[in-house]
């Protein structure tokens, strides 16, 4: 929806007074309710979201590296794979994803349910097969029925199992942030200095990248424009995808949605606080040496985005049977 649309929209609702509001001044526009979603399908691909089966271990879910109890993340510089492997990058947040341009820091996989198959087969993650991942689900009665209701036919099969993970993750948003609220007309929702930092944050050239509702998600940037970034990280980010030169160690730019909650930060996970990480971008993207004051209220700024959190029950995960195939984590 283009924001003419949403300011119109929300006129007509009465949740705006006019087409002068905040809203629509502002490069980052506000979390819109989820539309268009099967929500016999999203129950199926929250129970697959959390059922540790689809992984070799028998232990490892999409839960635990996208915690939906820790912002979407697991809180760790890189994930925990099969066998205690230690991940190639940071995890990224799971919350507000359907927003972005693509999916992982690299976008090799166009949408969510592109993603969603990667991890199972991924040697370094699940380490499962798609194949022994849907003889688990079809060798448990309760899935079978379960997916032939919501697809209206049978086998199961990997096609169905991504559908249904993607869906459920579409309802993964957080609205409502107080940032939410002040873009809505609210002007005491946030503090004077959070919104001077917002005010920092725009004018330091922050916007140019991290805009729109996810404000971020919605490009591919350079790590590293004004000054090197130096890491020992291996990713080549974009230019993977691409085979482009050019593209070398363009990364999706990450949402700030929750970021107070989705430490550590970058690729690499090597800032390990938002100071940190405010200071890096400050420096190697924009060329700006923030003041210990500046930096505070672009902190501040950053926490005003955090909105309400997915409110789910945990779902019961059906038994194994006897021709269900065992996990292996000691292989």
């Amino acid at each position: 929806m283009k924001r003419n649309q949403l300011v119109v929209l929300l006129i007509g609702l009465g949740l705006l007074g006019s087409a002068n509001t905040v809203l629509a001044r502002e490069p980052i526009e506000p979390i819109a309710p989820v539309k268009e979603i099967n929500l016999a399908e999203v129950e199926l691909g929250k129970k697959l979201f959390f059922d540790p089966r689809l992984s070799k271990s028998g232990v490892i879910s999409c839960n635990s590296c996208h915690n939906l109890s820790m912002g979407g993340t697991d809180n760790l510089k890189t994930s925990i794979g099969h066998n205690w492997q230690q991940g190639p990058i940071n995890s990224p947040t799971v919350l507000n994803s359907s927003m972005n341009i693509a999916q992982f820091w690299d976008g090799r996989a166009a949408d969510l349910k592109a993603q969603a198959g990667g991890p199972i087969a991924n040697p370094g993650e699940m380490a499962l097969t798609h194949a022994i991942a849907v003889d688990v689900l079809a060798s448990i009665p309760q899935y079978v029925t379960e997916f032939k209701q919501v697809f209206g036919k049978s086998p199961i099969d990997i096609d169905q199992v991504t559908d249904a993970i993607a869906e459920f993750e579409k309802t993964l948003i957080t609205p409502n942030s107080r940032f939410d609220k002040w873009l809505l007309g609210n002007t005491d929702a946030i503090t004077a200095d959070e919104h001077a930092g917002y005010k920092l944050f725009k004018d330091s050239g922050c916007a140019a990248c991290h805009y729109g509702p996810a404000v971020g998600g919605s490009s591919f940037q350079k790590m590293g424009i004004i000054e090197e970034y130096k890491t020992k990280n291996t990713a080549a980010g974009l230019s993977a995808v691409t085979g482009k030169e050019a593209d070398y160690l363009k990364f999706k730019v990450p949402t700030l949605r929750n970021v107070e909650m989705t430490y550590p930060y970058f690729h690499d996970g090597e800032a390990e606080t938002l100071t940190e990480a405010v200071d890096v971008m400050g420096r190697l993207q924009l060329g700006r040496n923030y003041s210990k004051k500046e930096n505070a209220q672009i902190v501040a700024f950053l926490k005003t985005l955090t909105g309400e959190q997915p409110s789910l029950v945990l779902p019961i995960l059906p038994p194994s049977t006897n021709q269900t195939p065992k996990p292996k984590p000691f292989e």
